[in-house]
């Protein structure tokens, strides 16, 4: 394990170690610290290290684990107030020891090390009754599926794309299994990385089949192993297993889509469970989400907003006046930049639950939905496309975009034509959530920012709205960071960093 990852050891594992520490120092473990032998005693204790799990995700969900790709791709713009919020990540400048991304791999690995233990340590639990069977069994369930969650967002930004011809290999990401302190792991390749998902998808299944899902599920259910499944063998161009995970999930019934303006808005503004398969729990002050202020960002000193970067009009222009979309991702209206006032259109997916306010202003929270099942509509028509089946990928496709309130597309349509419309769809559906720059990676093609909305209110220049990168062009693929490649000489860092 790497000196970085260890320095980031979080909750109840860390309280765990503190307590062995004392004990070797003082014999005496202080009172508000537990020994780790003492961490796994009854079901009780297992479900204190499930909470701390969610607890977790609930953190690495949302905030910059979506702002910061979506920043780095083409589709936004920075305002001239944007203060240099994420702005290697925009300007492509990015060192691998910027924090914007040494702290997302530093949050997924300490989420992993106390996943470890707890996979180590539940089996030294004694059920006494069937309870605590049922217990231990969905807590460990629930480990093994955020452990395949968080290998997957880390071999998507700091490895290549999947390919079946090189995956054996290219390089991965360093595969952590159990927790070891003085472990300096190489990095696994991206095929033993993806293997090692499938193994924890394989494994969760097993012990989460009795967990029925349910639209706005706040915990990890049978229906959320299918929902990862399918998302990385997408990725994986594993397609007729994609397929086949998300149209279970399609014909089981349980996440309709909704039909109306009203009911969509409020899926987003309001956490209305419609179309969740797990949407996190959330509450203040104690349960708080990552929040998403840098698209509104209300300025009390000049009472108007003030956005730290908007979309650009080719993004608006992709959204028909009659998708609900249009009315639910974004709002048009007055703002003050630099002293001056513009109208500008800005994204508005992230309003802010009012139930999560802690003031008379939005704080910019929401539940992080971790799994939607309009991501598995389109799966399941990328999946079909990709093997030729037309007919059932056409099919998938229009039943979302008419649930979404657009007209169908034709019976007639090319294959060609039908794969960028399957693209297209997935652009406006997923925009904002952080996909986009991992789509742009796996469909192998570049980007040129092109046609801002308000020139005078962003940013000028080449590295900002006439950015232009090719496909493949290093920074794709993240830099591994600087302090774990200089502590563990294994570590052999991605080119161009």
């Amino acid at each position: 394990m790497t000196q970085h990852i260890k320095r980031t050891l979080t909750g109840a594992l860390a309280l765990a170690l503190l307590g062995s520490c004392s004990k070797n120092l003082l014999n005496k473990t202080p009172a508000d610290q537990i020994a780790l032998s003492e961490a796994f005693q009854k079901a009780s204790d297992a479900q204190n290290w499930d909470n701390g799990f969610y607890a977790s995700l609930r953190g690495n969900v949302y905030g910059q684990f979506s702002i910061n790709t979506d920043v780095q791709a083409d589709q936004l713009n920075a305002t001239l107030d944007y203060g240099n919020n994420y702005g290697s990540l925009q300007t492509w400048t990015i060192n691998s020891d910027d924090y914007a991304i040494s702290g997302e791999w530093s949050a997924y690995y300490a989420a992993i090390a106390n996943i470890n233990e707890a996979l180590a340590g539940f089996p030294l639990i004694v059920a006494t009754n069937v309870a605590d069977s049922a217990t231990i069994q969905q807590c460990t369930g629930d480990a093994y599926l955020m452990r395949a969650f968080y290998y997957q967002e880390l071999v998507l930004r700091w490895a290549k794309a999947y390919n079946s011809s090189s995956a054996s290999s290219d390089p991965g990401v360093p595969l952590v299994l159990k927790f070891n302190t003085q472990e300096l792991p190489a990095r696994a390749t991206v095929q033993a990385v993806y293997t090692q998902i499938l193994s924890d998808l394989a494994s969760a299944r097993a012990l989460l089949g009795n967990v029925p899902g349910s639209a706005g599920a706040t915990n990890f259910t049978v229906d959320a192993v299918l929902a990862q499944e399918a998302r990385t063998k997408l990725y994986m161009g594993d397609w007729a297993g994609a397929e086949a995970a998300a149209d279970s999930l399609i014909s089981g019934g349980n996440y309709p889509l909704v039909t109306t303006q009203t009911n969509f808005t409020n899926m987003w503004a309001k956490d209305q469970p419609y179309e969740s398969i797990v949407m996190l729990a959330a509450s203040q002050p104690k349960e708080p989400p990552a929040g998403m202020g840098v698209y509104l960002n209300f300025n009390t000193g000049t009472g108007a907003l003030d956005p730290l970067y908007i979309p650009s009009q080719w993004v608006i222009n992709m959204f028909a006046p009659s998708d609900f979309r249009t009315a639910a991702y974004f709002v048009t209206a007055p703002t003050i930049i630099q002293g001056n006032s513009y109208t500008l259109t800005m994204v508005n997916k992230y309003p802010g639950n009012p139930a999560l306010w802690v003031g008379a202003t939005s704080n910019y929270e929401q539940k992080p939905k971790v799994y939607r099942i309009a991501e598995t509509y389109l799966i399941s028509a990328e999946a079909a496309a990709n093997q030729g089946k037309t007919g059932p990928a056409l099919a998938t496709l229009n039943a979302l975009r008419t649930a979404r309130g657009i007209s169908q597309l034709s019976n007639n349509i090319s294959a060609d034509s039908l794969t960028n419309a399957i693209r297209d769809e997935r652009f406006r559906e997923l925009a904002f959530e952080g996909f986009r720059l991992d789509d742009l990676k796996r469909w192998n093609l570049g980007f040129t920012r092109t046609d801002p909305q308000n020139p005078n209110a962003l940013v000028p220049g080449a590295n900002f709205t006439t950015l232009s990168q090719p496909a493949g062009a290093d920074k794709f693929v993240w830099g591994l960071p600087t302090n774990d490649i200089t502590i563990n000489a294994n570590l052999v860092q991605n080119p161009g960093w």
